[in-house]
């Protein structure tokens, strides 16, 4: 596979005269524009001192390496000289990977957005030396379009208000920070108060709010372009799960009894199978490799946005893994979307994950994978340019060539590929837009190998190898349910190794206090700030459901240790923060304080993966402060957004579900054999939101707080306590038995 950055020329020549800081950075986003003529530094107090000194603004251009426009932006106006000579003598130009520093991307997104009303990347901010933003865009042309200046122009615009308005600027970004700050609702969020009982009929609202932007033709909310709603599919489903919550005021979040529960839940079930299947039948899904798309440009899933992320895989991987749990529907059955996952899991192993060698001289065989790599490009280099989503594109001639003039037409015709292309004249990605049955289904089967074979010679996307932890614990995540429901074991060996990555290389225990979680690794080694709230509550959650799969306690003690951490460091003084105070300069620019944002973005919010990964380890330690701590968020924030903006609160909502379930505690003991086996087994394609597992790991030495004085039946056979709130009912020893009971705790 191509190395990502090669396409731009690798470190700079010192015979070109270029001269700037990206070269030795981890990143291969910013190693990318090592060759640019513009002096570019990494994001830090010497960049900003720099500017300063020299009394100029900060240029901060802020992307990632999968971005198709951050590209082109840079071969349009970063490597031209002229440009870059602008840039130099009147500004410190900054790069910024958003993959790397979220914290950065944030709230320069929330100033982009206030000044322009867009937001997207490439960023392109222009800051006082503090920090502070006073000018914003995106993308700028190197020349004038309708409706958008050149990026020249704006640079001189730029420079000239900084020069001769100063006091303007400097008023500007004061009242721009501090609308930033008012607009942050962290000081809202008291996390020390007893919490308010959160009423179960606001889910069945949001259930209905959804239902209003869905678009029942196509799959998916609202128009194009249209991104993968992973959490609010995972909200969706565990709500199909339950038509009503229980009334059991010692549940981490109680419904209010007058409260009417209206059963959304068919609704819930039929919105989720139509979106699944619309995108697995799309060409947002890769036919031939497996693996999904970021977002589809059209509003029918046909025309992708090539890149393809960890966070988007990991995330769908699990989702479409709980709908084979939850039993699929007749239009989207549940052993199509198995087929899905396996293709997803696979592509996550192949594509993504990175083997001990490349990261680290342990960690077992060199073809062991160890940790999962952050994305593939949009953008394929051909010739020396880059192309959007060149590998994935074909013609009718190319398949009639490869396949045959019959096969050819046909597969033409299943797969949408037509004259001209939907992406550039004569190029169109594989598209089905239904399920393929019957001869159709003969015909794929038999020509995809050969489909495959000849895509694998074509130019790769490049890969960026950085290793996120916060991705990585959705990964684990997804591959433990994913092995656990798919009977394939060699997932949760690979969900184990990642764990095992994580704790080694980006974990950092203390003897006198809270560990700290390293954000990003690179070759096996964890550098740059330390993670964010994210990063804590999704390995925390990652692990926990490994733990739920394996019954190693390790896994647990981790993610209980990475739970303590994060709350010691982001709700410690009773708000609730996403970071912990990592560039004065991002303090700056939200008016002197560290903000929270409880919207999803591509990944679920700090708050929402915090208050899940709360409320299992309530489940399975009986820690009170942990079940109110989760029980406050979730009564705070789901009021404000169930109803509101439900497609920005998917995990929030999810998390809510499981709460107002109980959630259900199951604790598996007694000797590991084959019947323990299978009552395990059993728990596992359990579909009841947030059900906990605690299983009994006969090598450790101290057994989670759930199992705990619940040992095996008299006859020394294996049995499952079924609890709530720790309180359980009387075991069973039958897998009827788990089954009939979850059932009626559920309804």
């Amino acid at each position: 596979m191509p190395d990502p950055e090669a396409a731009d020329g690798g470190p700079p020549d010192p015979r070109s005269g270029a001269s700037n800081a990206l070269a030795a950075e981890p990143s291969a986003y910013l190693r990318q524009h090592a060759g640019n003529p513009v002096h570019w530094q990494p994001f830090g107090d010497a960049a900003f001192a720099a500017a300063a000194a020299r009394d100029v603004p900060v240029f901060l251009s802020i992307g990632y390496a999968a971005c198709h426009w951050c590209h082109v932006m840079a071969h349009e106006s970063f490597e031209d000289q002229d440009t870059a000579d602008y840039l130099n003598a009147h500004f410190v130009s900054v790069k910024v990977d958003r993959e790397e520093r979220p914290d950065v991307d944030a709230v320069y997104m929330a100033a982009t957005q206030a000044i322009s009303g867009e937001g997207g990347w490439p960023m392109s901010v222009f800051l006082l030396p503090d920090g502070r933003a006073f000018h914003a865009g995106t993308y700028f042309p190197p020349r004038p379009m309708p409706g958008r200046p050149s990026f020249r122009q704006v640079l001189e615009a730029v420079s000239e208000a900084w020069t001769e308005r100063r006091g303007g600027v400097e008023a500007n970004a004061s009242t721009l920070a501090r609308g930033i700050a008012a607009s942050q609702p962290a000081a809202a969020v008291r996390l020390d108060g007893p919490p308010e009982p959160l009423d179960a009929a606001l889910l069945g609202e949001a259930v209905a709010a959804l239902s209003d932007s869905e678009d029942q033709a196509r799959g998916g909310f609202g128009g194009a372009p249209k991104f993968p709603p992973s959490a609010v599919l995972e909200f969706l489903i565990r709500h199909a799960a339950v038509p009503s919550a229980p009334r059991d005021p010692d549940t981490v979040a109680t419904q209010v009894p007058e409260t009417p529960v209206p059963d959304t839940a068919a609704a819930a079930r039929d919105m989720a199978g139509r979106t699944l299947a619309a995108m697995s039948r799309s060409a947002l899904f890769d036919q031939l490799d497996g693996g999904f798309a970021r977002y589809s440009v059209t509003g029918d899933w046909s025309v992708p946005h090539f890149e393809k992320m960890l966070y988007d895989n990991a995330q769908l991987l699990r989702v479409y893994v709980h709908w084979v749990r939850l039993g699929g529907t007749p239009e989207y059955p549940a052993d199509e979307a198995a087929g899905i996952a396996g293709r997803t899991a696979d592509w996550l192993l192949a594509r993504l994950g990175l083997a001990a060698n490349q990261v680290t001289p342990e960690g077992g065989p060199d073809s062991d994978v160890v940790a999962l790599a952050s994305s593939l490009d949009a953008d394929t280099v051909v010739d020396g340019v880059h192309a959007e989503g060149a590998t994935y594109l074909w013609t009718p001639a190319e398949l009639e060539a490869l396949l045959g003039p019959a096969d050819g037409a046909a597969v033409a015709d299943l797969m949408n590929v037509r004259t001209p292309g939907s992406v550039e004249a004569g190029g169109s990605p594989l598209h089905p837009g239904r399920e393929i049955t019957g001869g159709d289904a003969a015909l794929w089967q038999r020509v995809r190998p050969l489909l495959a074979q000849a895509r694998g010679g074509r130019a790769q996307p490049g890969r960026d190898e950085k290793v996120v932890a916060g991705w990585n614990g959705l990964a684990v995540a997804a591959l433990a349910d994913a092995g656990a429901v798919l009977a394939r074991p060699e997932l949760v060996d690979a969900a184990e190794r990642i764990a095992a990555y994580l704790e080694r290389v980006h974990w950092r225990p203390a003897a006198d206090g809270p560990g700290r979680l390293m954000r990003v690794s690179h070759d096996g080694v964890a550098r740059g700030i330390g993670g964010l709230l994210e990063d804590y509550a999704l390995c925390a959650e990652g692990l926990f459901a490994l733990y739920g799969v394996t019954g190693h306690t390790r896994s647990y003690d981790l993610a209980e240790a990475m739970l303590d951490a994060a709350c010691r460091r982001f709700a410690a003084d009773g708000d609730l923060k996403d970071a912990a105070g990592e560039s004065t300069q991002v303090t700056a620019a939200q008016g002197g304080r560290d903000g929270m944002d409880p919207f999803d973005s591509a990944t679920p919010s700090g708050a929402a993966a915090l208050a899940g990964a709360l409320v299992t380890h309530a489940a399975l330690s009986g820690s009170s402060e942990h079940r109110t701590l989760a029980a406050n968020i979730l009564s705070l924030l789901v009021p404000a957004l169930a109803a509101r903006a439900p497609r920005a609160a998917g995990w929030l909502l999810a998390t809510a579900q499981a709460a107002l379930a109980g959630p259900i505690e199951a604790a598996v003991t007694g000797p590991d054999t084959p019947e323990r086996a299978a009552l395990h087994r059993a728990l596992l394609l359990s579909a009841s939101p947030g059900l906990v597992v605690a299983v009994q790991d006969d090598d450790a030495g101290r057994p989670v707080p759930l199992l705990r004085g619940r040992g095996a039946g008299p006859d020394g056979a294996p049995q499952v306590f079924l609890c709530r709130g720790m309180v359980c009912d009387l075991p069973t020893g039958s897998i009827d038995g788990v089954r009939e009971r979850l059932a009626t705790m559920a309804s």
